[in-house]
């Protein structure tokens, strides 16, 4: 079996910048992120710690989904 690489369109992230997004990671994890950057491979914001916002970035490969509000 051949594993197969999937990572979230730049364009369509693109969408959520400068906008509330919540954020699903392929490894499980999941936050509020605030993206101000898009990339062509990452995109980079502030991420919600449960306590504090933080500048974070993330290559596009790691996200399996999004939502923006």
């Amino acid at each position: 079996m051949t594993a197969t690489a999937y990572a979230v369109d730049p364009g369509g992230i693109r969408r959520c910048l400068f906008r509330n997004t919540y954020v699903w990671l392929n490894n499980g994890e999941q936050f509020w992120f605030f993206p101000v950057f898009v990339g062509r491979n990452s995109v980079a914001g502030f991420r919600w710690f449960g306590f504090s916002w933080a500048y974070f970035g993330i290559d596009l490969n790691r996200i399996s989904s999004y939502t923006c509000f």
